[in-house]
């Protein structure tokens, strides 16, 4: 399953293993036990993330093919515990991927690492001035490669909202980590972008683990993961509540 992102950008699910059932088989192995049907395994997993004992949670993989802006890129490889393999513009020629925002942001006059919304820059004259220095950084890198200049030298001319590609293998422990971190609103809008597109991912394949991750260790601002916190809530109630449908 494939999950656009920004303008040109994708995360891409490769494969999995583990899931919910390879952290509950990781925990019990601890006292030769096994699974003991959906109720008790599904708490299982609750006590483990409230308690943070999160070892067993190393034991579910995710393979994702990611597609992102050098600068995001940046950010998101200070994530360590993981393996990476990203493409080579020593030995590729760059195609014309470039990440144009939408919207231009203001800096945040409280959070020096942040931006807030600005009506007031002018949107239009701003796009084209990217537009101006990628069309400049495209013709001299041409030129460069042209003039018998080594790839891995002419790439020097190029800005950092040029995509790369990368393979990104983690464990459930270290994705939870990235989201709970990426996807908080402190963190860049290109890059929470990307936390929620690997959140719904996370979801999908592993919903215990994702519903007891939003109930027990996620104290981030998100509206998207926000909302499916209240709706596992909501689901919950119902299904507690006497006389209320399956």
């Amino acid at each position: 399953m494939e999950i656009k992102v920004l303008d040109k950008g994708f995360v891409r699910q490769i494969e999995t293993m583990g899931g919910d059932d390879g952290v509950v088989q990781a925990a019990r192995v601890s006292y030769a036990g096994t699974s003991k049907g959906d109720e008790k395994d599904r708490k299982l997993i609750t006590y483990l993330l409230k308690h943070q004992h999160l070892t067993p949670f190393e034991h579910a993989l995710f393979k994702f093919h990611v597609k992102c802006p050098i600068f995001v890129m940046r950010q998101w490889i200070r994530h360590r515990f993981a393996s990476y393999n990203e493409i080579s513009y020593r030995y590729t020629i760059v195609q014309d991927d470039f990440y144009v925002p939408a919207e231009w942001r203001a800096q945040d006059l409280k959070n020096k690492q942040g931006s807030v919304a600005a009506a007031h820059l002018d949107q239009e004259s701003l796009t084209r001035a990217l537009a101006g220095a990628v069309d400049g950084a495209k013709e001299t890198y041409r030129r460069m490669l042209e003039a018998g200049v080594a790839r891995e030298m002419a790439r020097m001319v190029l800005p950092v909202n040029l995509y790369t590609e990368f393979y990104w293998t983690v464990n459930a422990r270290s994705l939870m980590n990235f989201v709970g971190l990426r996807a908080d609103a402190h963190a860049q809008w290109e890059i929470q972008r990307y936390a929620e597109a690997l959140a719904e991912h996370f979801a999908r394949e592993m919903p215990w683990t994702y519903e007891a991750f939003l109930a027990q260790a996620w104290h981030g601002e998100n509206p998207r993961l926000q909302a499916d916190l209240e709706r596992s809530r909501t689901e919950a109630e119902a299904a507690t509540t006497p006389g209320t449908p399956a």
